[in-house]
C-alpha cells in the first residue's frame, strides 16, 4: 500500500513513518504541509493519507489563537479536499479525546464532543468538516487518541517520568486513565489503512492505566526507591486543580465505545513492556 503522512516532524507523524516502512505491505512517503509546495504535488498515487501534521502541546494565548483554526482546521480541510479531487480512496485524521473537553470521567458512545479550548475546538471543527466528505469512493476515518506515550514523547508523560526521579514519596491514589503506547496507535493505523471504515475511532491500550502503578513501573526501571502513601489523598481529592485532575482524575474511554475495532487487535505492546520501551537509555 502506497501511504502518504504529514506531520512527519511530529512524534506521532516520525514514529508512523518509522513503524510502516518495517513492514513490507506499505510503501510510505512524508510531506510538510506548513508551506504550500504539498498543493502541487499528485496525490493519486497514494491509497491513504494519514493527516498527523497540527498544533499541540504549545500553551493557548490569545495571540496564537487563529493558528490553532488555520492549521488544525483549515489546513485539514483543504488536504482532504484534495486528496479526494485527487482520487486519493482514505483519508485518516488524527483528531483527539480533548474534542469532548471533559477532564474526569468516563466518554462512551452517548457523549457529546463539547471541547473547551481552540485545540479541541479546531479540531472538532475539522471533523465536521471532513464526515460531509464521505462518499463511495472516499472513506473518512477520524481517530480520537487519548493521551500518546512512547520514548521521546512529550507532554504529561514526559513530566511525571521526570517527577519519578526527583520525589521520594508519591500519593497512592487508585484511579483510571486511557492512554495509549505509541506502537500500539501506529498498528491500529496499520489496521485500519488496510481495511478502511469511515467512522470515529478510539484507540486506548487494552488495560486502563492508574497513575500510582505506571509510577511504580517507572521507578522500578530506575531502581529508584519510592515510598507510596494515601496521607496526601485527602488533599488531592478535595482541591479542584486540573494540573491534579489530569495526573489523579480519572478520564477513560469506554471498553464498548468502538464496535468497529477490537482493542486486541492492535494491543501488540503490553503496558509493562510499553514503560520499558518508554524508559529505555533515559
Amino acid at each position: 500500500m502506497n501511504v502518504l503522512i504529514t506531520g512527519n516532524n511530529g512524534y506521532v507523524g516520525n514514529r508512523l513513518k518509522k513503524w510502516l516502512k518495517n513492514r513490507h505491505d506499505f510503501n510510505v512517503d512524508t510531506v510538510g504541509v506548513r508551506d504550500n509546495e504539498w498543493e502541487k504535488l499528485d496525490l493519486s498515487f497514494y491509497d491513504a493519507i494519514v493527516h498527523a501534521a497540527g498544533i499541540a502541546h504549545m500553551k493557548e494565548t490569545k495571540e496564537n489563537k487563529s493558528l490553532y483554526y488555520e492549521i488544525n482546521r483549515d489546513l485539514t480541510i483543504k488536504l482532504a479536499q484534495k486528496a479526494k479531487r485527487d482520487g486519493v480512496p482514505h483519508f485518516i485524521f488524527m483528531s483527539s479525546m480533548s474534542v469532548y473537553g471533559i477532564e474526569t470521567g468516563v466518554i462512551d458512545r452517548n457523549t457529546t464532543p463539547k471541547p473547551k479550548s481552540n485545540y479541541g475546538i479546531s479540531k472538532l471543527e475539522a471533523e465536521k468538516s471532513l464526515m460531509t466528505m464521505i462518499n463511495r469512493s472516499f472513506t473518512v476515518s477520524i481517530i480520537r487518541p487519548p493521551m500518546i506515550y512512547g520514548k521521546d514523547s512529550k507532554g504529561n508523560y514526559a513530566k511525571l517520568s521526570m517527577i519519578v526521579k526527583k520525589l521520594p514519596i508519591f500519593p497512592n491514589i487508585q484511579n483510571e486513565r486511557s492512554m495509549l503506547f505509541i506502537d500500539n496507535l501506529n498498528e491500529f493505523i496499520a489496521s485500519i489503512t488496510r481495511e478502511p471504515i469511515s467512522g470515529y475511532f478510539h484507540p486506548q491500550n487494552e488495560s486502563y492505566v492508574c497513575t500510582t502503578d505506571m509510577v511504580r513501573e517507572i521507578s522500578t526501571i530506575h531502581n529508584k526507591s519510592i515510598l507510596f502513601t494515601k496521607i496526601f489523598n485527602p488533599i488531592i481529592n478535595i482541591i479542584n486543580n486540573p494540573i491534579l485532575d489530569k495526573m489523579f482524575g480519572s478520564l477513560i474511554y469506554s471498553k464498548d465505545i468502538d464496535l468497529k475495532k477490537k482493542h486486541n487487535e492492535y494491543n501488540i505492546i503490553s503496558f509493562s513492556e510499553s514503560i520499558k520501551l518508554t524508559e529505555e537509555k533515559k
